[in-house]
């Protein structure tokens, strides 16, 4: 057995840095994450260059305000922007795939999701971490926990554990996605304790927002953050675990669920 690293894994649906105010401030996004201060952090609906917020690259802004480096992929490309996801860390970092989850053919209006895999070196430890933003049908969600689940991302022989997955499922943990993941992985949330909801941040009713990890990661603590801030900065709130990368190297997924 490997000796132990430790790491702090954050996600985050930034609402676009659009408030429960109605008042567009990415600041306020950066200040949320300084708080919770994780190594590695996980952001879904950032705007880049759109008017509608100002026309500010969010990634790179509140990546330069933590001193981190970062990765981002559009999932849509709207007119004189885009709108996607990020993956930022001070550790060293290399992205391994980033590209558009399945949609559905006879519902072409909806809206395109994407998903980035990076891999993260935490001390001499690679560990792969994908990020996501799920879609608001029912259908296209599960088609999309099948595609993550399969060869080109978790379930790629190149996606050697230790790996966390995490992001917006917009589903909840009844469904068929969270089961689907649940088959393969370990949600972090429910392996801490008693877990809380996400979403909406004023007064959150709803677990949305996931950190599943493959089962040889120690999950030390998860909690959802519920600062002043926070439930100002954006609808949803920070879901933040603290873990422990224990895995000895050959290990692969099991079929096990939790108990």
């Amino acid at each position: 057995m490997r000796e132990r690293q430790s790491l702090t894994l954050l996600t985050y649906n930034t609402h676009s840095a659009v408030g429960t105010d109605g008042a567009i401030a990415p600041e306020r996004i950066a200040d949320v994450l300084s708080e919770c201060d994780p190594d590695i952090i996980c952001l879904q609906e950032l705007d880049i260059g759109l008017r509608r917020t100002g026309s500010v690259d969010q990634a790179r802004y509140i990546a330069c305000q933590l001193k981190m480096s970062y990765h981002f992929h559009p999932a849509l490309h709207i007119a004189e922007g885009q709108y996607g996801n990020a993956v930022l860390t001070r550790f060293p970092m290399r992205l391994v795939r980033a590209g558009a989850l399945p949609g559905l053919p006879q519902r072409s209006r909806l809206e395109k999701r994407g998903a980035v895999w990076v891999e993260v070196l935490v001390q001499d430890r690679p560990v792969q971490i994908v990020t996501v933003h799920m879609g608001l049908n029912r259908r296209e969600r599960l088609a999309q926990a099948v595609a993550l689940t399969g060869p080109e991302w978790v379930g790629a022989p190149q996606c050697k554990l230790p790996v966390i997955l995490c992001g917006d499922l917009n589903a909840l943990p009844a469904s068929p996605v969270h089961r689907l993941f649940r088959a393969n992985m370990r949600d972090a949330h429910l392996a801490a304790g008693r877990p809380q909801a996400t979403w909406p941040s004023k007064c959150a009713i709803a677990r949305i927002d996931y950190i599943y990890v493959s089962k040889d990661v120690i999950v030390r603590d998860c909690t959802v953050h519920r600062s002043r801030l926070a439930r100002l900065a954006s609808d949803h709130l920070p879901l933040l675990a603290r873990l422990e990368i224990t895995e000895p190297e050959g290990m692969r997924f099991t079929d096990e669920e939790d108990t």
